[in-house]
């Protein structure tokens, strides 16, 4: 644990009132009047820029080399606010970006805490203690962990106080509540408080950081089992049903070393003396150890099949940059395990620090516009479409207009005049509309774009469908041209009835009746809506001619959907 016994009484005051202000500043910088235009991307810049510095200030300053502190807080906010400002804001889709801006923060902190702490006469210009660094690594976790639980809890006592007050007609801290002005100060004050207030109180947060670490030492042996049954498993069931069982291969897999790692460093500490003497435990961390490359192996095989069948996407290249830092520690244990044997611990410990200096510096640079991976993607799949590696109709147009960036958004808007293919040109004029906001506007008009008519039978002939009805009929997307529906529909009509599968995947057959308003169609629903004055006078002449009698049995013809001789949904007129 980071030596902090140098109390400092005013730190929780100081750090309490900043976040109060740094709350408020962003609340105002972020706030949207109603109706009115979303805050810029300026604005959001600098938003992120208070609030990440204010936050790493809160946890990183120490009284000696206050300087030092508050010109590392200001570094941090400008490297995640720049990702911001490069990136549009905060709804681009490369989330990653931020991502990795965040994790180069969260890993240079306690690295420069660490550096900070050991500027001592005669130690070395760039020396780190791993000790220190780990120590600081779970104190910022857990303290940041406890600042959030803190908030909540000051928010609950808030709402019981403005209950109670409630009880006897006084409003005023419930309006307080609502105000967003306020909800900033105190959300502010609070997680700044109690940053200070803990890290004044570090026996607290030592003690949770053992009894975090023996909790997880102790379920080392749960997934080392796990994972040594499922690689031994491997040879008698082949890496096929990895493929076929799911997507999510790799993301599985990664999250398996991810918790490796993380098992393995609860189990041997951070100095020899706190390596476990429970053998269960160091030998369940040495298969840990040892199944992190294998599976590293394997995820790297999942994502390499996956490119080759779909190409390159900016999600798959990012897992790419996270398969790489798990090879490089899968191996790096190994070869600790494999040079040191019973000392393989300390190894680990060189090897975990320098990989977290080469994390946060690669990091850092994905963060920058230096690496797009949205334009290396856009080449790549532009590429498959040229040569017909991907058909029109298999192209995923809604990711290269959402998921891509602006590489992918030029690249629909160029193929609209310059796609090789009528197919392709349609498909990206539906892609490219200005009123297409969402991936499901993509998805449900390239239906449209790409030839409805495969998917249907006209009856009782085929027939050119006019536009508005091709488009309705994207709605149903349990038509495909392995399992047709079938459109009775005549030139010049107001109605039509489709018969066929809801829904992709559906078991159950239906028929959806259609009809022509002002130009459009619309699905008719199975009970129309009847205005209530409509019904009233209704049931007002119903109970006048019940009255007086007028009441009989009457044979009535009806029209109905028959799919090989047996009803299929409603009668209709």
């Amino acid at each position: 644990m980071p030596d902090t016994t140098d109390a400092w009484p005013l730190r929780s005051l100081l750090l309490g009132g900043m976040g109060a202000l740094v709350a408020l500043a962003v609340q105002q910088l972020v706030a949207v009047a109603p109706g009115g235009p979303p805050a810029g991307n300026a604005h959001l810049s600098l938003a992120t820029l208070l609030a990440v510095s204010g936050v790493a200030f809160g946890f990183v300053v120490e009284r000696t080399r206050l300087h030092w502190s508050a010109a590392f807080a200001a570094a941090a906010g400008t490297v995640i606010a720049a990702v911001v400002y490069w990136n549009g804001g905060w709804g681009y889709p490369d989330t990653w970006r931020l991502v990795c801006a965040a994790l180069t923060v969260a890993i240079a902190a306690p690295l420069f805490q660490a550096w900070r702490d050991a500027r001592a006469p005669g130690a070395g210009r760039f020396a780190i203690a791993y000790p220190a660094v780990h120590d600081h690594a779970w104190t910022n976790v857990l303290l940041f962990l406890a600042a959030l639980l803190f908030v909540g809890i000051v928010w609950l006592l808030m709402f019981l106080l403005s209950a109670l007050f409630n009880l006897i007609g006084i409003d005023a801290l419930e309006k307080l509540l609502r105000n967003d002005q306020f909800g900033a100060l105190l959300v502010g004050g609070a997680f700044g408080g109690a940053v200070g207030l803990l890290r004044d109180r570090s026996a607290v947060l030592s003690t949770l950081q053992r009894v975090v670490m023996t909790i997880l030492s102790v379920l080392a042996p749960v997934l080392a089992a796990g994972l040594l049954l499922f690689l031994l498993a491997l040879p008698f069931t082949g890496l096929a049903p990895l493929w076929q069982a799911t997507k999510s291969t790799t993301p599985i897999l990664l999250s398996c070393i991810i918790g490796a790692l993380l098992l393995i460093n609860a189990v041997i500490g951070d100095r020899p003396e706190e390596v476990s003497r429970l053998a269960l435990l160091r030998w369940s961390a040495v298969v840990l150890a040892l199944a992190m490359l294998p599976l590293s192996a394997i995820a790297a095989v999942s994502t390499g099949l996956r490119i080759n069948q779909y190409g390159l996407t900016p999600d798959r290249l990012w897992a790419l940059v996270f398969i790489a830092f798990a090879k490089a520690y899968g191996l790096a244990y190994l070869l600790a395990l494999l040079r040191a044997r019973g000392g393989w611990p300390a190894r680990v410990r060189i090897a975990n620090l320098r990989l977290a200096v080469a994390l946060c510096g690669v990091a850092l640079l994905l963060s920058t516009p230096l690496i797009n991976f949205g334009a290396i993607s856009t080449r790549d799949q532009l590429a498959r479409l040229a040569n017909g590696r991907t058909p029109a109709d298999k192209f995923d147009w809604t990711a290269l207009r959402f998921d891509f960036g602006a590489p992918g958004e030029a690249a629909v808007k160029r193929l609209v005049t310059e796609g090789a293919t009528p197919e392709i040109r349609a498909a990206a004029s539906v892609a490219a509309k200005a009123d297409v906001k969402t991936r499901y506007d993509v998805q449900r008009q390239q239906v449209a774009a790409i030839g409805i008519e495969e998917r249907l039978v006209i009856k009782p002939q085929t027939v050119p469908l006019p536009a508005p009805l091709r488009q309705a009929l994207t709605n149903f997307n349990g038509c495909t041209k392995a399992a047709r529906c079938v459109l009775f529909y005549q030139p010049g009509a107001t109605s039509a009835v489709l018969v066929g599968k809801p829904w992709s995947g559906a078991v159950q057959i239906d028929a959806r009746r259609l009809r022509a308003v002002d130009g459009d169609w619309y699905e008719v629903p199975d009970m129309e809506t009847v205005p209530e004055a409509d019904i009233a006078k209704r049931n007002a002449r119903q109970s006048a001619a019940l009255a007086e009698g007028q009441v009989e049995i009457r044979t009535v013809e009806r029209r109905q959907v028959f799919v090989g001789g047996e009803p299929v949904g409603e009668p209709f007129e």
